[in-house]
């Protein structure tokens, strides 16, 4: 058959765990995937080991000078004691001609604290960046917006959705961990370098509430303080129009700094404001939403991934069903798949158990030292997006025989040639914080597309394969079809890409949607168990189609698992 009755195929395997990974991270690029996270966790241990080498020196150079402090405050505190005693007079006047000096410019300190520098220093090349910091940020912003989450909840450790009135907890973790005054403000600055003011607002509001709260108490590992805060978010106030709140917060600030002559000018500058246009001091600002990715479908694509995945009418639909599959194919006869049909239009079939827990292991193990950021297809170029947060690697067959068994059996089910030219090689994606993939669609939509310019056909269908489970979040969504999968550890996503015409299919545009928590096994620091990850391995396959239908186009049953 010639290259141009070829078909591609897309086999994609969508895994969402933490694994026991390990490998090197791109500084700048650890946010974008949990692996990359948890390994962070290495260089803060040796970080907490040279700190407590600081102190243990530290709490000894200051027993020492409380022994100095108690010797002389008695010396003083004993009214009797005669300045005439010789001996009593030559230790004074050497305590003020030496010991004080030595005592005040001791090298003591200054030895702990530049051993503390000095390991810093060595461990400083492995630590996150700045666009870490600021990738992080924008990963909870955009688990409050698909989520409707609140700042407050947020703030206190909590997961909570927030519609009008009415508060609904998402998720309860076990242990509650709450974010710092610097920590909010951290998130709002973020978005307010951005002229994010939607989302700065709300996050250096509680900044400010945080810092209040604890106002005279100095910790050493702050950035910020409450003027800060202060300050950010009066002029974000400003920025949107509520020139009042503006006001107040910057006589607030004058307050705790009156010698600020920029935030003095600023007073004076909105008391002419209101003065102008007294209505502006009742009125309120409707901030809106930045769309940044200009998503036409962004309401329709957070409501699914809302949902969680949850299908609960899926069971009144009579033409849904599960079954054991074999596809006619010796290889299954023994060992059939279990198969759920999800959706008719577009055709999505669920398979459960379609790999083991050791198979997902061993994969996710050969992947994880080739992860580099996910990139997508602009022009000539392959660049990496805000709306795709994630690290890929590919994967040959050749590298294990586990990949080879498991080409077989997505072949033996599918019906598809996974072998190349037909085949794309395995791509093993990991989620980063908050991570996800936003509405796209898996075939070319483009004749200027890169798979044109490779000969090989548009892509036909998508497997995927869900290495894990998450506790919430990252479900799969198909925006026109109006439904949502969840996460099934173990099971195995299918749909055509394509109509039998070649013709794309519109209904199967889709979306990974945020990762809100992932599963329950991060319990310890170990480089082997705190990976948080939410990993997704997706085996691309260009491969020539037969026109008659390798499965059967019926619907199951929603299982009570899924719902």
């Amino acid at each position: 058959m010639g290259p141009a009755a070829r078909l591609a195929a897309l086999l994609a395997v969508l895994a969402l765990q933490a694994g026991d990974l390990a490998g090197v991270a791109t500084r700048g690029d650890t946010f974008s995937a949990l692996t990359s996270v948890a390994r962070a966790l290495a260089p803060e241990r040796r970080l907490l080991g040279l700190l407590r080498r600081y102190l243990r020196g530290e709490e000894a150079r200051l027993r020492d000078l409380t022994r100095f402090y108690d010797k002389v405050l008695s010396l003083h505190e004993d009214s009797a004691t005669p300045v005439s005693n010789p001996l009593l007079a030559f230790t004074l006047i050497k305590r003020l001609q030496s010991d004080w000096k030595n005592v005040v410019h001791s090298l003591e300190a200054s030895e702990n604290i530049r051993a503390l520098k000095d390991g810093y220093e060595k461990v400083e090349q492995d630590l996150p960046a700045f666009e870490d910091l600021e990738g992080a940020a924008r990963a909870l912003m955009r688990l409050q917006d698909v989520y409707m989450l609140s700042v407050k909840g947020l703030a206190r450790g909590v997961f909570q959705r927030v519609t009008g009135c009415a508060v609904t907890d998402l998720y309860s973790p076990r242990r509650l961990f709450s974010l710092t005054g610097d920590d909010c403000f951290q998130v709002g600055k973020v978005a307010y370098d951005m002229g994010d003011y939607y989302h700065a607002i709300p996050w250096l509001e509680e900044a400010v509430s945080l810092f209040r709260g604890s106002y005279g108490e100095w910790k050493t590992e702050d950035e910020a303080s409450l003027e800060d805060a202060l300050d950010h978010l009066a002029f974000a106030y400003f920025q949107v129009g509520n020139i009042s709140c503006a006001l107040s917060l910057s006589r607030e600030f004058l307050l705790y700094s009156p010698d600020n002559k920029r935030m003095a000018r600023n007073v004076l500058k909105y008391e002419k404001l209101l003065a102008e246009s007294p209505n502006q001091a009742v009125a309120e600002a409707v901030i809106q939403r930045p769309n940044v990715p200009h998503l036409q479908t962004r309401d329709t694509y957070e409501e699914l991934c809302q949902t969680l995945g949850s299908q609960p009418t899926h069971y009144q639909i009579p033409s849904l069903y599960c079954s054991y599959e074999t596809s006619s194919s010796p290889y299954l006869l023994l060992q059939p798949v279990r198969k759920e049909v999800i959706h008719l239009e577009p055709y999505v079939v669920l398979y459960h158990d379609f790999v083991s827990d050791t198979e997902a292991q061993k994969i996710r193990g050969l992947a994880e030292p080739w992860l580099q950021r996910s990139v997508v297809a602009s022009g000539e170029k392959q660049l990496p997006v805000e709306y795709r947060i994630s690290k890929s690697a590919w994967l040959k067959d050749t590298v294990d025989p586990v990949l080879v068994t498991l080409d077989h059996r997505i072949a033996s089910l599918t019906g598809l040639d996974v072998q190349p030219p037909y085949a794309e090689y395995l791509q093993v994606v990991n989620y980063g914080i908050g991570g996800h993939y936003e509405p796209h669609f898996d075939h070319a939509t483009s004749p200027t597309s890169p798979l044109y310019r490779m000969n090989s056909g548009n892509r036909v269908a998508t497997f995927m394969i869900y290495l894990s489970s998450v506790e919430a979040g990252g479900a799969t969504a198909f925006i026109y079809g109006n439904f949502s999968v969840p996460v099934v550890k173990n099971a195995a996503l299918f749909w055509w890409n394509l109509h039998r015409s070649g013709e794309g299919d519109g209904d199967t545009l889709h979306a990974g949607c945020p990762v809100l928590w992932p599963t329950s096994g991060y319990t310890s620091m170990d480089r082997n168990s705190a990976d948080l990850a939410a990993q997704a391995l997706k085996t691309k396959m260009l491969a020539e189609r037969s026109w008659k239908s390798p499965l059967a186009f019926q619907r199951s049953q929603k299982p009570k698992a899924m719902v």
